[in-house]
């Protein structure tokens, strides 16, 4: 999947309440448009944003893990260690967005050139390094 199709994709299944309510706005514009009857406008939005986003929002709802430890987990090692290192105050705001950009940059970095063994060996080492770091 493209950058594009993987970025749309991501927005439809996270952000489908802000599409919804859009195709809902539009409806209840063309409504009178297309049936000549002003009330459909409020109707139409009446029904779209008060009464069926809201049970929309309710069945899609995911239920919450029983697993208390792992509710902000990412599933990456390091940034869970360094989100747990800023929670229990070892480090402050600056000091965590550096740390973070310093992960983003390397998992960038990993990301665009695979190819290059000797490059992704070394910022690999690194990102251990600094994990080890902030687990001690």
């Amino acid at each position: 999947m493209t950058g594009l199709a993987r970025r749309i994709a991501w927005n439809l299944r996270h952000r489908w309440r802000r599409v919804f309510a859009l195709c809902v706005v539009g409806s209840g514009v063309a409504a009178p448009i297309l049936s000549g009857l002003w009330w459909t406008l409020p109707l139409v939005w009446f029904f779209g944003l008060v009464i069926a986003l809201p049970v929309l929002h309710t069945l899609v709802k995911p239920i919450p893990d029983d697993d208390a430890g792992s509710e902000n987990a990412t599933g990456d090692p390091a940034l869970d260690a360094l989100r747990e290192r800023y929670a229990n105050g070892e480090i402050d705001e600056r000091e965590f967005e550096r740390k973070l950009d310093r992960l983003l940059e390397t998992e960038d970095a990993e990301t665009v050139d695979p190819g290059d063994g000797d490059v992704a060996d070394r910022v690999r080492e690194g990102l251990r390094r600094e994990v080890e770091r902030i687990r001690e």
